[in-house]
């Protein structure tokens, strides 16, 4: 088990040394995490469950996207805590502990890739990597207050990761700060670094903003007025994206449902419900033996969506695929060449720590509204931290179109400096 000097983000230490290079490396000198759902050779891969360790026997290679940081220079300093079978957003683990959120104690980290998330926001090492299927790097670096990458679908090669669903699965990483977000990004999309592209737009998705707890002027008025400082604020446009969705993507509406509320976008619910029902199939294709035969113990909240997830039948999964295709040419349509969405990473503050079952599902459907958006699409998203608003991590999200991962990093660090002046002047007139 994790000491409490590592936050409890550690599921086992180890070193894997960077291979040596006759020419400066990248990362060199920065030491980095891992998930423990990469293979690493020699050792057992958890999973997040001590049940699925001791039913499985070591990898005999490593992850490509984990040698390809070690041949970038970087050393890894060990394993982290994740949650159950990935199975969560909330980064709570009932069998080896709760990773320590160090921006807020008494709250969830967020997950599934909860012990990553915080072993960059309390500074043990310079960078991890995570996986996002759901929202596992995104929402964990919003409730922690870093930078958290997820690339485009197919970017980063998942060889070596414990499958939750192929059609989202994507290796995603943690930084503090944007420069070093880059340089990892730039090593595991194996690209050279992009020349800076001024985004041709920054839309702004008004319904998703007010889907939001925090007020705006803490969240998407202060990187507008970066946006603005630097680009010029013509090129800020605002859409309702639930209502553009319904037009251009016609095959959401086998998932709409007849219930109504002021809290949700009915068109984004629908997207939410489709991205679970297919992760939820592929979870059951993927692991569904295991946990029929092994029959693990789960904490609360997961232990129903693995068996919900156990009844999930074929009904509707041509429906979700359609519905894929249709949305990102739709999505792809609106930014056009180099646009780029801004709405909130999740819903507000991380929520505190031991919701139960229940709390759980409703917190879940709601979040996945927004997550399911670059999702469904395959877009990258990055989570951009604010600071702090209420003595809580308030984040942004930028999303742009599939293939532009390294356009969406090098306006993250083009936007650092500018942005930092503005949040600091929030911060200042907040309290």
């Amino acid at each position: 088990m994790a000491g409490d000097t590592d936050y409890g983000a550690f599921v086992e230490k180890l070193i894997l040394q960077p291979v040596p290079s006759p020419h400066p490396l990248p990362l060199s000198g920065l030491t980095f995490a891992i998930k423990d759902i990469f293979d690493v050779e020699g050792y057992v891969t958890g999973f997040g469950h001590p049940e699925w360790a001791r039913t499985h026997s070591a990898a005999t290679s490593t992850a490509p996207a984990v040698l390809a940081v070690l041949r970038g220079g970087a050393t890894c300093i060990g394993k982290t805590v994740m949650d159950e079978m990935a199975y969560s957003i909330n980064g709570e683990n009932i069998h080896y502990g709760t990773p320590k959120n160090p921006c807020a104690p008494d709250r969830i980290p967020g997950g599934s890739s909860s012990g990553s998330a915080v072993a960059v926001a309390a500074k043990l090492v310079d960078f991890s990597l995570g996986t996002d299927t759901g929202g596992s790097v995104r929402v964990p670096a919003s409730y922690c207050g870093i930078y958290g990458f997820r690339p485009s679908i197919g970017a980063v090669s998942t060889a070596g990761v414990i499958p939750m669903s192929q059609f989202f699965d994507t290796v995603g990483w943690f930084a503090r700060d944007p420069t070093i977000l880059k340089q990892v990004g730039l090593v595991l999309l194996e690209s050279s670094s992009m020349h800076p592209v001024k985004p041709s737009q920054v839309i702004v998705a008004e319904d998703c903003v007010r889907l939001s707890s925090i007020p705006s002027h803490r969240t998407i008025q202060v990187l507008l007025k970066a946006v603005e400082k630097l680009f010029g604020g013509h090129i800020v446009k605002n859409v309702i994206l639930g209502d553009y969705v319904k037009d251009k993507v016609p095959s959401l509406k086998n998932f709409m449902t007849e219930e109504n509320n002021d809290q949700e976008i009915p068109t984004l619910a629908a997207l939410s419900r489709a991205m679970r029902l297919l992760q939820s199939y592929e979870v059951k294709k993927n692991h569904g033996d295991w946990v029929t035969t092994v029959k693990p113990e789960f904490g609360p909240g997961i232990y129903e969506q693995v068996w919900e997830a156990m009844r999930t039948s074929a009904d509707n999964i041509d429906a979700c695929q359609s519905m894929r295709v249709e949305l990102r040419a739709a999505l792809t349509a609106l930014l056009e060449d180099s646009g780029v969405f801004v709405y909130p990473t999740v819903r507000g503050p991380p929520p505190k720590l031991q919701m139960d079952a229940a709390a759980f599902e409703v917190d879940m459907a709601k979040a996945f509204s927004l997550l399911a958006i670059a999702g469904v699409s395959g877009f990258c998203q990055v989570n951009i931290p604010l600071g702090m608003y209420d003595n809580l991590p308030v984040s942004v999200s930028l999303v742009a179109k599939h293939g532009s991962d390294g356009f969406l990093l090098n306006l993250v660090e083009t936007l650092h400096d500018t942005l930092k002046e503005e949040i600091q002047a929030a911060e200042g007139t907040s309290h």
